[in-house]
């Protein structure tokens, strides 16, 4: 196999020209940044995780790239094209990876939280009436779905309109990829129910195959794509972080996210993020192995 470039935290490797290897490395990232810390069976829970939810849609008649485990961290995956230049992209481009991630929220959460705080989201934004005060953990009216960049260094939301002008999808299509993302979840959504667990929100990715249908991509369902709450806990009052949200509310707590941000905002240089504390790094491994046992009903070992 050649290698063929690292993303965050995941190699890709070229097995044939129509055939590429996933391998889940145990390293970690938030707010674009990679943490230098590796966690513990993070890749192979990740790797397994999703290949679970790939079978799952397949199920439901939905195209994926999935072609099968290799091993525990390893997935075997049909190719695409990775076009990082938009001009190079056209109404007739087959095969090749839609640059755009569209993430799905069904409560107030996260950035979303932020954003309705900071006064750049509505009530009305997210289908609540006019005046409601939208609160952390409240269920949303109906899923909110947003769209933002793929392949550029740090995402960007995007408007309906920019989307389908930098990926070329007409709105037909466009439409079908929102359709399909609710479609998925709904499955998904239903699925975690039974295992006491809520699906609060998650990013999901696609690509044109060879006939230009749309095809399901990259990785999702798992504790750095999605975000997980324990149903029990939030019938209580309480939302208990069962994914990657652990660790972005751990930078939040040390004041490190705030001066990322601010750094952002302003142009400067962006500050290094620390590794995590031994304690936190059991903590992060002991929750991915927990989450995968719970969204797949699989023992880890």
């Amino acid at each position: 196999m050649r290698f063929l470039r690292k993303g965050k935290v995941k190699e890709v490797y070229e097995v044939s020209d129509d055939e590429l290897e996933f391998v889940f490395t145990d390293q970690i990232s938030v707010f674009d940044k990679v943490i230098p810390t590796l966690v513990p069976h993070k890749g192979e829970t990740l790797c397994r995780t999703s290949a679970h939810w790939f079978k799952v849609v397949e199920g439901l008649g939905i195209k994926t790239h999935f072609l099968r485990l290799a091993d525990g961290s390893r997935m075997r995956v049909r190719r695409v094209q990775v076009i990082p230049e938009y001009d190079r992209i056209g109404p007739d481009t087959r095969n090749f990876l839609i640059p755009l991630e569209v993430i799905a929220r069904y409560y107030v959460a996260g950035s979303l939280h932020d954003r309705v705080k900071a006064g750049r989201l509505h009530a009305e934004d997210l289908g609540f009436p006019p005046g409601h005060q939208p609160a952390y953990g409240e269920e949303l009216p109906r899923p909110f779905l947003e769209v933002t960049t793929k392949l550029e260094e740090v995402d960007r939301e995007l408007s309906r309109a920019e989307a389908l002008r930098i990926s070329k999808l007409s709105d037909e299509e466009y439409q079908a990829l929102l359709e399909k993302v609710l479609a998925i979840d709904r499955r998904l959504n239903a699925e975690v129910r039974k295992r006491d667990l809520i699906h609060v929100d998650g990013k999901k990715e696609f690509a044109m195959d060879a006939d230009r249908q749309i095809m399901l991509v990259d990785t999702f369902g798992t504790a750095d794509e999605d975000r997980f709450w324990d149903l029990a806990a939030y019938e209580d009052g309480r939302q208990v972080e069962l994914s990657k949200e652990h660790v972005r509310q751990y930078y939040r707590r040390t004041g490190y996210h705030k001066e990322l941000m601010d750094a952002r905002a302003t142009g400067r240089t962006e500050p290094d993020i620390p590794p995590l504390p031994p304690e936190v790094r059991k903590e992060v491994s002991d929750l991915y192995v927990g989450l995968f046992e719970r969204l797949t009903g699989e023992r880890f070992r």
